[in-house]
């Protein structure tokens, strides 16, 4: 593709238009206004659920679909409900990813509401599940009720917790240690990992070519494709999904370089770039962390995600970066091959890789857009 001259300007120095007015210059380098705020509110509200709920909202999530609503209308209780509206039918068809989101959401607001001495008796899915499909039944009913219990010490590390989606470090080490601080987070898993240059470079391998398998597969990619928030405006309007904002960003989408359609034209820049750029990440994995459960089970499902909320706030606590790396998990036709790879891999008695993640040093980047508790509570 050849760039004009302003499309050329616009991609100078890193993605800032240098060569515009101040107005222009401002509206590149502006922040979504609200899709953040959750970050800074959580906690401060008076009533116990609510503060909970608060900071369970900021758990980690599949493709940041939030896909949890909550019912307070019996006191003391948060029964916990899967919206619907919100699954991945392609890259996740039996929704397992999905409940792996709400077992890290009831994690997190177990850990909150520990801090205000309550806690949480915990019902997985009361009235049965269906594992090919989620459907309106409840996944949990939480009790709240006060208890001696100690605080957990990982909450501590709740609002530096990101999932780093940068390159890592590959002159920075991680270390045994390091690894075995996550094993030992863990209650409910099994977990492994590895440090070792030979398992990283084939897992690195792996991860790459699963990456491939789900860009280059339309229907797959188009899933992903479809929940892009690209720029400020559309971050906050809807505070989910795969943003994309900052100067780099801003000025591609003024430049007319990036949206959404020419994100799934293969043959645009931005598909290109886009895709040489996530698959290099995996290049820098100086670490691999997974989970495995016995069976796959929706209870064990929700056990391997709060279980995934504690490895997370694990490797927070040491400045150590984790990056989720699901698509080899993934249960579509044309991912069994390197379904059936990583199992052979990580899992060579039986059982399922619940998850999977590249671990690393890397910078210090924002937090994930939210939506306000406010929008998760049912009427």
């Amino acid at each position: 593709m050849s760039l004009s001259r302003r499309q050329t300007l616009a991609l100078i120095g890193g993605g800032t238009i240098v060569a515009a007015s101040a107005a222009l210059g401002l509206e590149v380098t502006r922040q979504p206004a609200t899709a953040a705020a959750p970050w800074g509110r959580a906690g401060e509200y008076a009533d116990t659920r609510m503060r909970a709920l608060s900071w369970a909202i900021l758990a980690p999530n599949p493709h940041n679909r939030q896909p949890w609503m909550v019912d307070l209308s019996v006191p003391a209780t948060v029964v916990l409900y899967v919206d619907t509206d919100r699954l991945l039918p392609q890259t996740d068809p039996f929704s397992r990813q999905i409940v792996i989101g709400l077992g890290c959401f009831l994690e997190l607001m177990r850990m909150a509401a520990l801090e205000d001495g309550i806690a949480v008796e915990t019902e997985v899915f009361p009235e049965g599940a269906d594992a090919a499909r989620l459907d309106g039944r409840p996944a949990a009913v939480c009790r709240f009720r006060e208890t001696g219990a100690a605080a957990d010490p990982l909450f501590a590390h709740v609002p530096e917790r990101r999932s780093l989606k940068e390159p890592f470090d590959t002159a920075r080490p991680v270390a045994d240690a390091a690894l075995e601080a996550l094993r030992a987070a863990a209650l409910h898993t099994q977990v492994g990992a590895t440090n070792d240059p030979g398992e990283v470079a084939a897992l690195r391998r792996l991860s790459h070519e699963a990456l491939e398998v789900e860009i280059d597969t339309p229907h797959t990619f188009r899933e992903s494709v479809d929940l892009f928030r690209i720029g400020r405006r559309e971050v906050d309007a809807n505070p989910d999904g795969i943003d994309f904002t900052g100067p780099v960003f801003e000025s591609l989408r003024l430049a007319g370089l990036f949206d959404r359609q020419t994100a799934a034209d293969t043959s645009s820049m931005a598909f290109t770039q886009g895709r040489a750029a996530v698959l290099e990440n995996c290049e820098t994995a100086m670490g691999h962390v997974w989970q495995v459960t016995e069976g796959n089970s929706r209870a064990e499902q929700i056990a391997a995600g709060r279980d995934w909320l504690r490895i997370n706030l694990a490797a927070t606590a040491l400045g150590l970066g984790t990056q989720p790396l699901s698509q080899a998990l993934q249960e579509y036709p044309e991912m069994a091959g390197h379904y059936a790879a990583i199992h052979e891999k990580l899992a060579p008695g039986g059982g399922t890789v619940q998850m999977f993640a590249r671990l690393g040093y890397g910078p210090q980047v924002g937090p994930s857009p939210r939506w306000p508790v406010e929008a998760k509570i049912m009427a």
